[in-house]
This record gives C-alpha cells, structure tokens and sequence, in this order.
C-alpha cells in the first residue's frame, strides 16, 4: 500500500491551529472525521489518545506520526496535518513538530498497520520532502508531493 492511498484533499489541513498536544490531536481527528464521516471524530481522537499514553509518536526532525487501531474500521485511513508554529509533541530531539501524519487502523490488520507506519516514517526522513510539505499551499500540492516521493 502506498501512503497516498490514505490521503484525499479532506484528510489534509494545511494550517493546523493547536498549541498543545491535546489539542492537536482534536485537530487531526476531525480531520480524519472530515474525510472519514462515518467514524466520529471522538472515536479517533479516544483512539490516537490511548497510543500517547504509551509513549510520544513525536519521532523527531519535526515530525509525528500518531495512531492507533479502531474495531469500527474496514481499511486503513490517514490524514496529514502541518502547523507552520509547530507543536511540543515530546519528540525525542526535544524540538517542536510540524508535520502530523495520524494511521488509524482495524484492530484485526496489525501487519498492514506495521507496514504503513514504516513507509510513512521512510517517506517523512527525506529532508527536501519535509521542507517542500511545508511550503506547500494546496492539499492537491501536499497530495503531488507524496505521490512522487512514495514510491
């Protein structure tokens, strides 16, 4: 599977408002909500909030990659989110996060669950991809991005 499979222009929000943890992951849930209507936005925040308390998705370089695992779903589903301030998302390298991408997975996938993470991870490393998602305008930009760094 390739990550921009989990994207549409819905599952994309280019300017992030929160300034806490908390409230970021709020943002990404309705983002996910937005672009997943059948699954409330409650339902993804309760599940991108029990991952946290296990430990910090913040990988650092900027970026975070929340998720978790959802009985309701039948595929696997993304959003990405950019906040330009950046957020505390106790990352490893102790410096803010600015790119989010939020995995949210059925329960009975672990493997696909595992395999999506890393690509996302492996895509999110390359530096001139970071800093192109973060100059980006439009969700069809952020979208162009990924589909020729995804490969």
């Amino acid at each position: 599977m390739r990550v921009i499979e989990l994207l549409s222009p819905k599952a994309i929000c280019l300017h992030l408002q929160a300034k806490n943890k908390q409230a970021l992951l709020q943002e990404l849930a309705q983002t996910l909500a937005n672009a997943h209507p059948n699954i409330s936005a409650d339902k993804f925040l309760k599940t991108l909030k029990a991952r946290e308390k296990l430990g910090s998705t913040g990988l650092g370089e900027g970026v975070a990659i929340p998720h978790g695992k959802l009985a309701e779903l039948k595929t696997l589903v993304g959003c990405l989110g950019i906040s330009q301030e950046g957020v505390d998302f106790d990352a490893f390298d102790k410096k803010a996060s600015h790119l989010f991408f939020a995995l949210v997975s059925p329960e009975n996938a672990p493997a696909a669950h595992l395999k999506a993470l890393a690509r996302i991870s492996r895509l999110f490393r390359n530096a001139s991809f970071r800093m192109a998602l973060l100059a980006a305008a439009t969700p069809e930009t952020v979208l162009s991005l990924v589909d020729t760094k995804d490969v």
